[in-house]
This record gives structure tokens, C-alpha cells and sequence, in this order.
């Protein structure tokens, strides 16, 4: 059982910048890809950037230009920089990793909130 928990969530600015990690107790190199989702209030869980195990990236369209999603393997550790930050992006923000068709991991989900 892997372990993935999300930091540097926080209060920020709109207009301001935040990074998230996520730590994983095993090896992400062994993740078929790594991503992050998010859920605001009374919204669904959208994704909103994933990075494959050859390292392609896709984003979704309301946070592509802005956010960065990054994966250091030696630190077992996925990164979302977040710039350029919306009042919008509001929610709590998860890692996910999966490993197989049927194996994924989440983490416990961190909280952003950007103030106008």
C-alpha cells in the first residue's frame, strides 16, 4: 500500500503563485502516470494535470499556460506549480497515482484558496 500525501496547500492572492508536492512512501517511477485533481464545492472532481511514466503532460484547459505539473523520481515526489492564481482554483487539491488498470492511490488532499 502506497502512501501519497499533499502539501503546500494554503491561503494565497489572486494574481500569486503556490507549489504542491506530493510524497509518495513508494516509487513513482513505477506509476503509470502521476496527476492531480481537484474539487470545489459543490463541483465535480476534475482532473487537472497528469504527467505519464514517459514523462508527457497533458492539463486541463482552465489552468493550461498557468500550472506546471512536475515529478522528481529520486524524491518520490510529484510537483504542481501554480501561478497566476484565480479565485476560481479554489478547491482541495489531490495526487493520484496509477499503477495499474485496476491499482490507484490517492492522497488525503490539500486545501487552496485564493481571495480576490
Amino acid at each position: 500500500q502506497v502512501q501519497l500525501v499533499e502539501s503546500g496547500g494554503g491561503l494565497v492572492q489572486a494574481g500569486g503563485s503556490l507549489r504542491l508536492s506530493c510524497a509518495a512512501s513508494g516509487s513513482i517511477f513505477r506509476a503509470i502516470a502521476m496527476g492531480w485533481y481537484r474539487q470545489a464545492p459543490g463541483k465535480q472532481r476534475e482532473l487537472v494535470a497528469v504527467i505519464t511514466s514517459g514523462g508527457l503532460t497533458t492539463y486541463a484547459d482552465s489552468v493550461k499556460g498557468r500550472f506546471t505539473i512536475s515529478r522528481d523520481d529520486a524524491k518520490n515526489t510529484v510537483y504542481l506549480t501554480m501561478n497566476s492564481l484565480k479565485p476560481e482554483d479554489t478547491a482541495v487539491y489531490y495526487c493520484h497515482a496509477r499503477w495499474s488498470i485496476s491499482g490507484d492511490s490517492w492522497g488525503q488532499g490539500t486545501q487552496v484558496t485564493v481571495s480576490s
